[in-house]
């Protein structure tokens, strides 16, 4: 399995600008390829493959010098990362490949491990170009390092992700079987009837971030003060998304610990954020990211995720008899069935027949 270990660093002033002058380089070479692609599929209907732009490459840094001045794995892997999105585009569909700009305030390289050009003792990576670097250890880099990625985010902090190769030791089966429901009021719901609260921890910062807004709209542009209070509303965004990553690494540790299969439904998040009164809260409960999460730790430790059809009526339904309540409507919480005379909680209802439509199609 591949696992990635991300740190803090501390490069000094000099180390600095060569982060910032690598950023640059690799920016450069992506949008100077991209164009390049574009440009002649427009006349000649042809592509570049990989192999064709690294050989461009190569003249390309007689003719410029200072790309020789920086890391070569960067550029060659920003190369990568184009041939890759294009893949994208033409297999899955997705966004054509955009240019990189540098006003974005993230900006990011990847460089890879050979030749021990990677070391880390103690509390100090050695980076090629770099040197020696100071980072925060807060645990052991175990496994074999693939590559590492140093990245910059809007608040000027400097991170090293290592991508390793590592054998990770799986779980204890165990015969538990859980449906979950997500929600806004209550993040989670299961099949057992608990009930995990949503933290809505960018509701919570709201007001914060309003005054912040309001402190950088006054500022005048390119002044030392609008970029201080810049820094202050981006630092204050990653707090939110470290709270909220910090919620979710947890809740998705523990769900998987205990049981062996977990059931959801697949919901289609984009659509549903369609709806102006919820869109907010549903982007602040980031359900995509929680069962991504879920499933990249269910294939790390030997246990199951399993997504139901988006279509199966899991809140009309009843648990208990199967009947269809087609006029239950989103702002009732509770219902009694019809036919049975069961009376349900809306949300551990769903969380029910969730786990029960999976042990049908099992």
């Amino acid at each position: 399995m591949q696992k990635a270990y991300k740190f803090r660093i501390y490069p000094n002033k000099k180390q600095i600008q060569q982060i910032n002058k690598t950023f640059g380089c690799s920016r450069f070479v992506y949008n100077y390829f991209l164009d390049k692609r574009i440009k002649i599929y427009e006349e000649n209907k042809e592509t570049l493959s990989y192999g064709k732009c690294s050989s461009i490459l190569t003249i390309l840094k007689q003719e410029k010098e200072w790309l020789k001045e920086v890391d070569k794995f960067a550029l060659q892997n920003s190369l990568k990362d184009l041939d890759r999105a294009y893949q994208k585009f033409f297999k899955e569909k997705t966004g054509f490949p955009k240019f990189k700009s540098k006003h974005n305030n993230r900006q990011s390289y990847r460089t890879n491990y050979t030749n021990n050009n990677i070391e880390i003792n103690e509390n100090k990576i050695k980076l090629p170009k770099l040197g020696w670097v100071k980072f925060a250890k807060s645990r052991e880099v175990e496994g074999k390092i693939l590559n590492v990625t140093i990245s910059k985010n809007p608040s000027g902090k400097y991170f090293a992700s290592f991508c390793c190769e590592v054998e990770i030791v799986q779980l204890p089966t165990s015969d538990n079987k859980i449906g979950l429901d997500l929600g806004i009021k209550d993040f989670v719901i299961s099949s057992n009837g608990d009930k995990i609260d949503n933290p809505k921890h960018l509701i919570k910062s709201e007001q914060k971030l309003k005054n912040l807004q309001r402190s950088l709209s006054r500022k005048k542009k390119g002044s030392k003060n609008r970029n201080k209070v810049r820094i202050k509303l981006a630092k204050q965004h990653e707090k939110i998304s470290n709270q909220r990553l910090d919620f979710l690494h947890k809740l998705s540790t523990k769900l998987i610990s205990e049981n062996q299969v977990i059931y959801l439904e697949d919901l289609k998040v984009k659509n549903m954020q369609q709806n102006e009164r919820l869109a907010k809260n549903i982007a602040d409960a980031s359900w995509s990211k929680f069962r991504n999460i879920l499933e990249y730790k269910a294939k790390w430790y030997g246990r199951e995720v399993k997504i139901l059809d988006r279509w199966f009526p899991s809140s009309k339904t009843c648990s208990c008899c199967g009947f269809k309540n087609e006029k239950l409507t989103l702002d009732i919480r509770e219902w009694t069935c019809e036919n049975c005379g069961e009376n349900h909680d809306r949300d551990i209802n769903a969380a029910v027949n969730i786990l029960q439509q999976g042990l049908k199609l099992a």
